[in-house]
């Protein structure tokens, strides 16, 4: 079983930066998927970016550009680097992983970004 824990959320000023850590643990394989989703109040839960145990990434539009996820395999850490934070930015931001048919969330860290 894998164990997610994020952390690194907060407040911060539009404008600023944030850097979230998702610290894994348990039975972690080659060729898995991890990524940050986040959820905003009223919103349904949506993807941030990925990246693949290769280094591969994948970003939503509206964070390329502001936004850099990135994994040390060694250490089984996912991070992903905030800039230039919007109000709209805020929500509380969840770890995934994800290998075949498993699909883990960690418990959530929230980000708020005033204006």
């Amino acid at each position: 079983q894998v164990q997610l824990v994020e952390s690194g959320g907060g407040l911060v000023q539009a404008g600023g930066s944030l850097r979230l850590s998702c610290a894994a643990s348990g039975s972690i394989f080659n060729g898995n998927i991890m990524g940050w989703y986040r959820q905003a109040p009223g919103k349904q839960r949506e993807l941030v970016a990925t990246i693949t145990s290769g280094g591969r990434t994948n970003y939503a539009e509206s964070v390329k550009g502001r936004f850099t996820i990135s994994r040390d395999n060694a250490k089984n850490t996912l991070y992903l680097q905030m800039n230039s934070l919007k109000p709209e930015d805020t929500g509380v931001y969840y770890c995934n992983y994800q290998r075949a048919l498993q699909s883990v969330w960690g418990q959530g860290t929230q980000v708020t970004v005033s204006s």
